[in-house]
């Protein structure tokens, strides 16, 4: 098998049928060998009907229906976990990616040595609401994270399988994926500007959560990829920084206090100073972060229930 094409989709019967005959055709005029697996988020239309009347209708068509909706993060996971594919070609399902970029695509990743291709949307059919917000996203998910991607978002992108094999996405870590790469090794990162069409059918199924989900998730990555496997480097830092200034003021008003006591100056008690509540402070805080740094060695940052779903149905 050469090309898996995963779709993640929620709702959009009316446009599978179209996106099917568009994606089938282009694979057959370039002679790829191929596979769509249609990832069905607890659609609540007649979506998995049309899936299940297009894989009888053509055998490389494979669908996944979860029992309820989980997102387009978990769509993807479990989309990458089937798929068998050498390259690996995700895209929305609303018409607004076209498959006749994937040739070019899966050709920049041969030739040009590279890890996967991630797609720029140049010219957007999307409402101010939803560009402004990506601009701010990509300005500050290429600050954090080092790569510099012009569309972290765009939903059409182009993998090695051992990319996508290698990742594991969850809560709205869809948006970063090319930082999750990146944090696993895979840092020959390349991007392709990609036609953009405006929605054919129904209407965006991302709502206002988006606006804080999405810094969230960033963080999450970047904290992640620098410190998942070594979490007491960030915690056990700044936790010692805290408690040596919180020592050096105990220190400096434990001096000054015998200093004071073999002179003629009378100095305040100690718990009458403001540094003293400034050395307990700091010291708690500095001894907490340290335990932290303790405590998320101990239990690590894998969870094996994390990405469980719920499969109503499998093609």
């Amino acid at each position: 098998m050469e090309i898996s094409i995963v779709v993640p989709l929620f709702d959009e019967e009316e446009s599978l049928p179209e996106l099917h005959k568009w994606i089938q055709s282009v694979m057959n005029e370039n002679n790829f060998t191929y596979e769509i697996i249609f990832v069905d988020d607890g659609s609540k239309d007649h979506s998995w009907k049309v899936i299940e009347d297009l894989k009888i209708a053509d055998p490389f068509v494979r669908g996944i229906k979860f029992q309820r909706n989980y997102g387009k993060s978990a769509a993807l996971q479990k989309g990458f976990e089937a798929v068998v594919g050498t390259y690996v070609i995700t895209m929305d399902a609303d018409l607004q990616d076209s498959p006749e970029e994937i040739p070019e695509m899966v050709r920049m990743i041969k030739e040009e040595d590279l890890d996967m291709v991630s797609g720029w949307k140049k010219k957007r059919y999307d409402p101010l609401s939803k560009t402004i917000p990506t601009k701010l996203y990509n300005w500050t998910a290429r600050k954090l994270t080092g790569i510099y991607l012009h569309d972290f978002n765009c939903g059409l992108k182009a993998y090695r399988q051992v990319v996508v094999k290698s990742i594991e996405i969850y809560g709205d870590m869809h948006r970063y994926i090319p930082a999750l790469a990146k944090y696993s090794g895979f840092n020959q990162i390349g991007e392709k500007v990609v036609q953009h069409q405006a929605r054919k059918f129904g209407k965006t199924k991302f709502g206002l959560n988006r606006f804080m989900n999405g810094p969230l998730d960033l963080l999450s990555v970047v904290f992640i990829g620098k410190f998942g496997k070594k979490p007491m480097h960030f915690f056990g830092a700044i936790g010692t920084l805290l408690f040596i200034i919180g020592f050096a003021f105990a220190l400096y008003l434990g001096i000054d206090k015998i200093v004071s006591y073999f002179s003629d100056h009378l100095s305040p008690l100690i718990a009458q100073r403001t540094e003293f509540y400034i050395a307990l402070t700091a010291m708690i805080i500095g001894s907490q972060f340290f335990l932290a740094g303790f405590i998320a060695e101990l239990i690590g940052r894998n969870s094996s229930s994390r990405n469980n779903y719920l499969i109503e149905k499998e093609l």
